[in-house]
């Protein structure tokens, strides 16, 4: 028997309702209609009262967690799409991630965001929004790639004091399963070697280190050992993982699915050029989604964002400076 992300994501929301009086999960045809993904299916049968329908409206809905939040609940907010949540973003960055610092009362919320791109969903439904919340001090943005994190991160999430702002990738609810679920998980902030290599470093996080591990594969058949590894969060972002990576290849690059400016990628080529340049042996490089919005068209959004063929084609450039 086989487990999927999403149902991990199920999973991990049942046992906290289970196991946390306190908890409650808030959010647009979440109740009987089990969520657009059916992330919350059949859980406010199981739990009368406890998830809840919202109207639609992100402000709002934000607006009520962070007041919950105050009187002692732990919310667990599910946006429709992670686009959407740019409707709510005032009460994520200016009350939620500043709560704790004005008034000394913690702020448990956890915001699941629906995050990346699948084919045909185009432009306002596939954003990566894990560098512009993690701008923002205060946040905690978690990235899980695979089904055990799905899984232990969120209920590590709805564990922690702090705001938790969860980009769960939308390609892997169906296209990725686990035999079992996790006992025991790295603890959130912890980077993991998702493959290990000697000439290569790539970082990597959510859907893409799948295509990263595949394009190491590939470049394995050509004698090349390439390390990977998954940063699991992005804030915080677990810089040493990276830099000993670093310094076992020599040579790092970075790939996101989230657009170059600014992003997730950039900080950790700015990191390692700060505190390990001398352990490089090549310029770091990095390889992100296309700057331009998310295309529909199938074949389109498949040459936007990254894919084995390009980090393959990335990697043995870097690999041959």
């Amino acid at each position: 028997m086989s487990i999927t992300y999403l149902e991990a994501i199920r999973e991990a929301q049942a046992r906290a309702l289970k196991d946390d009086p306190r908890v409650f999960i808030y959010g647009q045809d979440v109740g009987a209609f089990g969520g657009a993904f059916k992330a919350t299916k059949n859980l406010a049968k199981e739990f009368p009262g406890r998830v809840l329908d919202s109207p639609i409206s992100e402000d709002a809905m934000m607006g009520l967690a962070v007041g919950a939040a105050i009187e002692g609940l732990r919310p667990i907010i599910e946006m429709q799409f992670a686009d959407f949540s740019t409707v709510g973003f005032n009460q994520i960055v200016n009350q939620a991630a500043t709560l704790f610092w004005r008034t000394n009362v913690p702020c448990p919320v956890t915001v699941r965001l629906p995050c990346g791109g699948t084919s045909g969903s185009g432009p306002f439904h596939s954003q990566m929004m894990e560098a512009i919340y993690a701008h923002y001090p205060g946040l905690i943005v978690l990235t899980p790639a695979t089904v055990e994190d799905a899984y232990s991160m969120l209920l590590e999430a709805v564990a922690i004091d702090d705001p938790v702002i969860f980009c769960e990738h939308k390609f892997l609810y169906y296209h990725l399963k686990a035999d079992k679920l996790p006992d025991t998980a790295l603890p959130v902030g912890k980077a993991r070697i998702a493959r290990e290599g000697r000439d290569l470093t790539i970082v990597t996080y959510s859907a893409m280190v799948h295509e990263c591990v595949a394009a190491a594969n590939e470049l394995a058949s050509e004698g090349w050992q390439i390390e990977v590894v998954d940063l699991r969060s992005v804030k915080p972002l677990d810089t040493d993982t990276v830099i000993a990576s670093v310094a076992r290849t020599g040579r790092l690059l970075c790939v996101g699915e989230a657009w170059p400016w600014g992003g997730v990628t950039a900080e950790v080529i700015a990191r390692v050029a700060s505190e390990g340049y001398e352990l490089l042996d090549a310029p770091p490089q990095r390889l992100n989604a296309r700057n331009t919005p998310v295309p529909y068209h199938p074949n389109l959004w498949t040459a936007h964002r990254p894919t084995a063929r390009a980090v393959v084609s990335a990697a043995r450039k870097l690999l041959r400076t």
